[in-house]
């Protein structure tokens, strides 16, 4: 088959590896599209942990398929189903696992990281992810591009269950990538009162006007605590997630916030800058909840799948170009390049 595996810091090429196999208790789906994520780029232009320098490694962990090839004690599945599948894989013996935590669990592995994954025609979906339920079938209604970017929204759907986003809330998302349009929608979707957006680019903000926002702020011409503070009649914000991975945006957030405001830093900061000045007596005298999250559960990636099929939130929009595996190399470039949101790998 043809992947497109990562070889070591800036080497990545399309090459003919072979298929994947299975065993009784396992499935082969063969991948029509896969999305490449922040964390792919990362991987590319620095490396990551897990991956140890002469290893290689096929990247992607955004994707949906077809099931090709099932082990034969595999029950509730058949050949053909349409699937997506929820990448991170908890150890299943630890307390976060038996929570159902499994991004959080120490020992988890990731499809497209710490094992191979979707820029491939094929990918093995191993025992003990299916043992945990995380693949997971959707119906032809639902096309295959836009399925696969329900892995980014989970991971979203975790950060908005974290903050409780609700009917009448102030919401504000610092951060006009894709990310940020879908935390952008949820909260929309939640039934907040006003949801308002803010970057520095305004190439970035004009992708975010066709998914309506209440109120846009480029915060490189004007100073978001006071935008913020504008546009909630001084009250500030009761939701601000930080989608973007800016040390000065984690720092205002708590500025920005309302009493009894949530904050989820959502955006992770590179090693080096993930020390953040931040007043904590504000946070304690006008109740603050600051969380985090990482990754997402398989409940969440269902109700991501759910929410796309459903047609509650748009991830197809999100989609400015298409490549073929063996495009692989040039898709990288034009996701480094910054010039659109998400970036395809499509296949027949």
């Amino acid at each position: 088959m043809l992947a497109g595996v990562y070889r070591g810091i800036g080497r990545l090429e399309c090459k003919e590896v072979k298929a994947p196999t299975i065993n009784e208790n396992e499935a082969l789906v063969k991948v029509r599209a896969a999305a490449i994520c922040g964390t792919d780029m990362k991987i590319y232009t620095k490396g990551h942990f897990a991956i140890k320098e002469g290893d290689e490694r096929i990247l992607g962990h955004e994707f949906s398929g077809e099931i090709v090839e099932l082990g034969k004690n595999v029950k509730g599945y058949e050949v053909g189903m349409r699937v997506g599948v929820e990448p991170n894989i908890g150890c299943g013996r630890c307390s976060s696992c038996r929570k159902g935590l499994i991004s959080i669990c120490p020992e988890y592995v990731c499809l497209g990281i710490t094992i191979d994954g979707a820029f491939a025609e094929y990918v093995k979906i191993n025992e003990m992810a299916m043992m945990q339920g995380n693949m997971i079938p959707f119906d032809e209604n639902t096309d295959f591009d836009a399925a696969a970017l329900a892995e980014p929204l989970a991971c979203c759907y975790n950060g908005f269950e974290s903050v409780r986003t609700g009917p009448g809330d102030y919401a504000i998302v610092v951060g006009a990538g894709p990310i940020g349009i879908l935390h952008q929608q949820l909260s929309r979707l939640a039934g907040a009162s006003k949801v308002m957006v803010a970057d520095i680019s305004d190439e970035r903000l004009s992708f975010v006007e066709r998914f309506e926002p209440d109120v846009i702020i480029n915060s490189n011409r004007e100073d978001l605590v006071e935008a913020v503070m504008k546009h909630t009649e001084g009250k500030g914000a009761d939701v601000v997630i930080t989608a973007c991975p800016v040390v000065d945006i984690q720092r205002k957030a708590v500025l920005m916030a309302a009493k009894k405001g949530r904050i989820c830093l959502f955006g992770g900061l590179p090693k080096g800058q993930d020390m953040v000045e931040i007043n904590t007596n504000i946070i304690h005298y006008n109740s603050i909840v600051l969380t985090g999250t990482t990754g997402s559960t398989v409940s969440q990636y269902e109700k991501a799948l759910d929410l796309i099929h459903d047609k509650k939130i748009d991830t197809k929009s999100l989609i400015s170009k298409r490549f073929t595996i063996d495009e692989i190399k040039e898709a990288f470039d034009y996701a480094l390049s910054g010039k659109g949101l998400k970036t395809i790998i499509e296949f027949a």
